[in-house]
């Protein structure tokens, strides 16, 4: 009966620490800064080709440099969240990416449109999921994985919302004006959403209470093998997934599809994507970390090897694109509470940070890496196949990273 008591005055006090405004704020600068940042790019890449006669693979190389940075920043990142919370460093990536998308936007030669580019990268680290993942672990728990889950259904918005917008501005008025008019959005919603809704104390990180097995937590769990093992599995898998986004329509294309139905099935998948994050809360009360890591990465695999082996008809491809996407939904949020799952909220910023770098580094150079395999492997197919294969392997990686029991 204490113990009851004590865990409902727990839980009562862990509701009433929560900052009411961070969650909706969080949803609604997560779908700016992705929408933005991120999907105005390829929706602009041949408006500025066209315009200042750079090639596609020196602009994409901006923009695969700035993932690269985020990846990196966003560990230094992770610790400052850490120590201060979220709403410093939110707001100044705010303010930065509003700066470097003006210096974009104006760039008069490719090295200064390049630096932009990377301190861009530095913005996306300070505003993307990462830091918004650990703002709401630290002030959702135990409730974690709803808050987590309804930001992503939200940042999974992001491409619907701006892709259409950006287009008709580029079209209207040029890449350079629209990018001057999306940094002033930026600026006008996401600088004051994170300097006013995440004003909340932060809360000292509790004890390691990881949540799914009595695992003993050691110091530092980046040290571990476990944490390696996992760094190395969302690694592969990361490569695996983001290189079937990229090649996906060409792949229609070489099955005979036509360039707008192939677009819908890629758009199709993005929806599937958020269908699957409504279903992982389910997943996860029901199954062991190591369990429904194994299997949403065997199943990502298994679909990829549909793609690669199934020639049509259109109709099946566009269903094994949306499944292919509702386990992509599934895998945002398998990262994002991978590290509360096993070693629990202690240093979650860092330790999430640092186990998404590697992968983060991966996605971004998956595009240019599977376009160079293509050749030499013979076609799209057989592409799809190799990553597959690639999947399996790091599901077979994961089903290694096992936490280890806590002695008696």
């Amino acid at each position: 009966m204490t113990s009851t008591r004590l865990s409902g005055a727990a839980t009562g006090a862990a509701t009433r620490s929560r900052p009411r405004a961070a969650l909706p704020a969080l949803c609604v600068t997560q779908i700016t800064s992705w929408g933005i940042v991120y999907y105005a790019f390829p929706v602009l890449t041949p408006h500025i080709t066209a315009d200042t006669g750079w090639t596609t693979a020196q602009t994409t190389s901006a923009f695969t440099a700035a993932l690269l940075v985020s990846a990196l920043v966003g560990i230094t990142v992770g610790r400052i969240i850490d120590r201060r919370g979220p709403r410093t460093v939110m707001t100044t990536g705010s303010v930065v990416g509003a700066l470097a998308l003006i210096g974009i936007a104006t760039a008069p030669n490719l090295p200064l449109f390049f630096g932009s580019w990377l301190l861009a990268g530095a913005a996306m680290a300070a505003t993307f999921y990462q830091p918004a993942f650990a703002a709401l672990t630290r002030w959702h728990q135990p409730q974690h994985v709803r808050a987590l889950t309804t930001v992503t259904l939200a940042g999974g918005l992001a491409s619907t919302v701006f892709a259409p917008i950006t287009a008709v501005l580029a079209d209207q008025f040029g890449w350079r004006t629209t990018y001057l008019v999306l940094a002033a959005a930026l600026a006008a919603v996401t600088v004051p959403l994170h300097a006013l809704a995440l004003r909340h104390p932060w809360p000292p990180a509790g004890p390691h209470t990881a949540t799914k097995h009595p695992a003993s937590t050691p110091d530092d769990p980046a040290r571990t093998r476990q944490f390696l093992l996992a760094a190395v599995a969302f690694t592969l898998s990361g490569f695996a997934m983001y290189g079937v986004v990229f090649n996906l329509i060409p792949l229609l294309l070489e099955r005979g599809v036509g360039s707008t139905t192939a677009a819908w099935a890629l758009g199709l998948g993005g929806l599937g994507q958020t269908l699957g994050r409504t279903l992982y809360a389910t997943l996860a009360r029901h199954t062991s970390v190591t369990v429904r890591t194994v299997a949403l990465i065997s199943a990502s695999g298994a679909t990829t090897a549909l793609l690669a082996a199934v020639p049509g008809p259109t109709v099946l491809l566009i269903a094994i694109a949306i499944l292919a996407g509702t386990i992509r939904g599934n895998l945002t949020l398998l990262q994002a509470t991978a590290v509360t799952d096993r070693w629990g909220t202690t240093s979650y910023g860092r330790l999430s940070a640092l186990l998404a770098a590697p992968a983060t580094i991966a996605g971004a150079l998956a595009p240019w890496a599977t376009s160079a395999l293509v050749p030499f492997l013979g076609g799209y197919p057989a592409l799809f196949t190799a990553l597959a294969v690639i999947a399996v392997v790091a599901a077979a990686v994961a089903s290694t990273a096992r936490p280890r029991p806590q002695a008696s």
